[in-house]
């Protein structure tokens, strides 16, 4: 469990309607984001966060998802709002494991379909190779 890490965001609105009215993107549906938003990595077995960034509320959250700052071997825990399949990619070639929900309209092809014990035998581990296909609108699809 010390390989893995989980990363999360939450945004604090800080005087919305005065300050930063204008700080952030016009959504398409829901409320402006202005404020700033807390990026957080925690490592499960410490329970204490190991990273901490602060940006402008209008942020992606895959701003966290530096590859080159990552660990090799690590394991990261996150929600949709992380997905960035380019950055996905650069992870998988560092040996960096991921683990989140899939977008709808992402289909997948089985490669690989593999259970293992881990070395301390406390654990079986599926471990499944796949390809990822998104649709882009008006575009050829994507494949990760």
């Amino acid at each position: 469990m010390k390989r893995l890490q989980i990363i999360d965001s939450t945004t604090i609105t800080l005087f919305s309607n005065l300050i930063f009215k204008d700080a952030s993107r016009n959504p398409k549906r829901g409320k402006k984001k202005g404020g700033i938003k807390v990026h957080t990595v925690i490592h499960a077995n410490e329970g204490v966060p190991s990273d901490i960034r602060f940006t402008s509320a209008a942020t992606h959250d895959s701003f966290m998802l530096c590859p080159c700052n990552l660990a090799q071997g690590a394991i990261f825990a996150m929600d949709r709002a992380y997905i960035d399949y380019a950055k996905f990619e650069q992870m998988a070639q560092r040996g960096i494991i991921y683990v989140t929900k899939m977008k709808t309209g992402l289909n997948y092809k089985l490669l690989k379909d593999e259970m293992i014990q881990t070395p301390e035998e406390l654990m079986q581990v599926r471990i499944q190779d796949i390809v990822l296909t998104k649709k882009v609108k008006g575009g050829e699809p994507i494949e990760h």
